[in-house]
């Protein structure tokens, strides 16, 4: 803009100008104050430039999120004005310290011809760019208009500036409000207990995720100290902390336990944040409470589940060792011997893969049934050729002791082995009869055989015997019998 294009006047305001300047500002700041939003406040703003400055034609401008300085209210302005000087500004954003300008005729501004054209077509030929700052930076601009060319008092240089000075405190109060309330929203919503507490622990603020965590409700913490939270164990845990928040450090995600109104400790990841004023000096705490208690669950099952596998593991390898050892000294050569060890340890699959849970996911150990355990192993006899059934089962089912399974799956196995080889199973029509029953605690499992060959009584004990005699063992002894029967 060239000097002759902004002029400053020296007039001296009259007494009723002054009082009239007076019950506009008056107005402006009562307006401002109850307003609910940001159209409210440039409606204020926009009477209270045109009646101060005496002119029917204002605007409002500010930066967008890209950086344009774009119109936000107007008076008496054309929608193809505004789209042919949007984002024109004399200043960046953001810069401090900018200048009111005061053009006091378009056609000496020393702007392009083309702008010049577009003001005057308007019907404008003296207008006022007047900066906004919020935070003491520039955040925008209002414009006033005049239909002939003006000279600017000082008093109206004032004046404009002392507008902009209540719009842009406006502004600013307007935008911490819907900050704070875009966080208080957020607090709110949080799962995790946020709870602002002084220097000296006292609670000040306690969100519904600290009511649900720890039981008290909002109206019965605040004012009271935190250390009512604080097992006796840990107080000094406490006081360590706010110890580092007055020296502006930060905790991050401390593990520790912490009190509920009903007397039940609860372990929690703690992040504490320092809170500070305007001037930057520490006010107080943030605190940030996270409930860990299925995380530690979890993690606490996944360490059993890992010392079970370890333990499952070793027994495994020690039973397979364990048979493979033993049928080498009964097998008279070495694909019998494969097919006895791959028939064993088969049985033992089976049984084992009952206790597990089916799942895409982690194994999970579960209780398995006596009847289900026997039908398992029993399960590559289960038809004949003629595909009639070749076991029954009756009696009681109950759950089987995990350290059982393993003993009762071989001694189940061999029974059925020999049933195959020798028993019942190696006739057509034979089959096998077994019986479960508890009598005053003793469960008792009846291996019959029916329809076989004649059973004779040996005293030579093979492998196999070995093998039934100390799995019976571990389960309480087992008694044999020979009769024609079956």
């Amino acid at each position: 803009m060239s000097d002759a294009a902004m002029g400053q006047g020296r007039r001296e305001p009259a007494d009723g100008d002054i009082v009239r300047e007076q019950a506009v500002l008056f107005r402006l700041t009562d307006r401002l104050y109850r307003a609910n939003g940001l159209g409210e406040i440039y409606d204020a703003a926009l009477d209270a430039i045109c009646d101060a400055l005496g002119s029917s034609r204002a605007s409002i401008l500010r930066f967008d999120s890209h950086g344009v300085m774009s119109f936000v209210a107007w008076r008496s302005l054309s929608e193809e004005y505004r789209e042919a000087v949007n984002g024109h500004t004399p200043w960046t954003r953001g810069e401090h310290n900018a200048e009111p300008i005061l053009v006091e005729d378009i056609r000496l501004s020393g702007e392009s011809r083309q702008l010049i054209d577009t003001v005057l077509g308007e019907g404008i030929e003296a207008l006022a760019f007047i900066p906004l700052a919020s935070s003491h930076e520039l955040v925008g601009k209002f414009m006033v208009y005049y239909p002939a060319p003006h000279r600017f008092a000082d008093r109206e240089r004032e004046l404009a500036l002392t507008i902009a000075r209540q719009l842009g405190f406006a502004i600013e109060r307007k935008r911490a409000e819907t900050t704070a309330a875009r966080l208080s929203a957020l607090v709110e919503s949080s799962d995790d207990a946020i709870i602002a507490t002084d220097t000296d622990g006292t609670v000040t603020d306690w969100n519904s995720g600290a009511e649900r965590l720890y039981g008290y409700g909002r109206k019965e913490m605040i004012g009271r100290p935190l250390m009512l939270l604080i097992p006796p164990d840990r107080q000094n845990e406490e006081r360590e902390i706010l110890a580092r928040i007055r020296n502006g450090e930060h905790v991050e995600h401390f593990e520790t336990v912490r009190l509920c109104k009903d007397g039940s400790s609860i372990p929690i990841s703690l992040t504490v944040s320092p809170i500070a004023d305007a001037s930057g000096a520490i006010v107080g705490a943030s605190k940030i409470a996270r409930d860990i208690s299925e995380r530690l669950r979890a993690q606490e099952q996944r360490e059993l589940l890992l010392r079970e596998m370890d333990h499952r593991v070793k027994n495994l390898f020690a039973i397979a060792s364990s048979i493979v050892n033993l049928s080498a000294s009964a097998a008279e050569t070495p694909a019998a011997l494969a097919s006895t060890v791959s028939d064993r340890l088969g049985a033992l699959a089976r049984a084992h893969a009952l206790t597990m849970l089916p799942s895409t996911g982690p194994s999970v150990q579960v209780a398995t049934s006596l009847h289900a355990l026997i039908a398992a192993i029993l399960a590559p006899y289960r038809h004949g050729a003629d595909e009639h059934p070749r076991f029954a089962i009756s009696g009681i089912d109950m759950p089987v002791p995990s350290a059982m399974i393993t003993p009762l799956s071989l001694l189940l196995h061999e029974f059925a082995t020999n049933a195959a080889k020798h028993g019942s199973l190696s006739a057509a029509a034979g089959s096998i009869e077994i019986a479960c029953s508890n009598s005053d605690g003793k469960v008792t499992v009846q291996w019959r055989e029916v329809g076989g060959p004649s059973p004779v009584a040996t005293e030579d004990e093979g492998f196999g015997s070995r093998l039934i005699r100390a799995a019976a063992s571990e389960l309480g002894g087992f008694v044999r019998g020979w009769d024609p029967a079956g």
